[in-house]
């Protein structure tokens, strides 16, 4: 049977947390727990984010690391170890994209999709579980690209396919120990996430279509947190992603491609006309 994961008087830990969902997780959760312990890269952003916060239950800390390496990954399970930090709900929203042709990526950007979007989620997860005593939760920020291949974006959803699949293990795997995981898929989102993934001096991506998906941090926060509140497995926050991941998820693979192909094709057709 499923449990779900009560947020009250929680302690969790936020990845990613200096912007996007990582800190609008933090807002919605500042009423409700009892502590939060914020990570990300720049702890000058961490701060206005604690700023924005604070006076609200939540005693909040932060911690600034980049989680894609060993060594950002060692200190932060050394700082949580040295301040008697056990926190019981990890969500795992740190992340990157890279917009473009995989023939032409750089390959730093490539290396460093994979040991965020992968590694990091992986190796931290392992690290966490053991502090988790009695009732826990994880949440992991995969996207409704994993639900399809993604010419121009073929990292990025491949990584997100990995932490789907992942995530739905582990809520199997872990629910005998009563903790609890959710996996959530938003579609297209007004964050940082296309300024960091567009290369320099290259074009954006094809948004055809992405505005009826599209829906605000604030409503893919809530919704997480419900289906990790009621031990859902897996979400898709909005209607239209609703209807979006179930299309492409029963969607023959064939077909699938072909579309795809042809929506390249035209892509094509359109910059030579330029």
């Amino acid at each position: 049977m499923t449990h779900g994961f009560p947020l009250e008087n929680c302690s969790a830990l936020i990845t990613g947390a200096s912007s996007g969902l990582g800190a609008e997780f933090a807002r919605q959760l500042a009423p409700h727990a009892t502590e939060l312990i914020l990570v990300a890269r720049r702890g000058d952003v961490l701060k206005e984010v604690q700023a924005q916060i604070s006076g609200q239950k939540a005693r909040v800390t932060c911690f600034a690391a980049d989680l894609s390496s060993d060594i950002g990954r060692a200190s932060l399970m050394a700082f949580l170890d040295e301040n008697h930090l056990s926190p019981n709900l990890l969500i795992n929203n740190a992340g990157l994209g890279d917009y473009g042709p995989f023939a032409t990526s750089p390959i730093e950007k490539t290396r460093l999709q994979i040991d965020l979007n992968i590694t990091a989620l992986t190796l931290l997860t392992h690290g966490l579980l053991p502090k988790m005593k009695g009732r826990g939760g994880i949440l992991n920020i995969s996207s409704l690209a994993s639900t399809l291949p993604m010419p121009e974006l073929a990292v990025y959803a491949a990584s997100k396919s990995y932490v789907t699949s992942f995530s739905e293990a582990l809520s199997i795997e872990l629910a005998p120990r009563g903790i609890t995981v959710t996996c959530v898929c938003p579609g297209p989102t007004p964050t940082n996430f296309s300024q960091t993934a567009k290369r320099q001096n290259g074009s954006d991506t094809n948004r055809d279509g992405q505005a009826l998906l599209r829906i605000p941090p604030a409503q893919v926060v809530s919704e997480a947190l419900d289906a990790l509140r009621s031990g859902r497995p897996c979400v898709f926050p909005g209607t239209g992603v609703k209807v979006a991941g179930c299309l492409f998820r029963m969607l023959p693979r064939f077909l699938m491609r072909r579309l795809l192909r042809q929506r390249m094709r035209r892509e094509a057709i359109e910059l030579k006309k330029l």
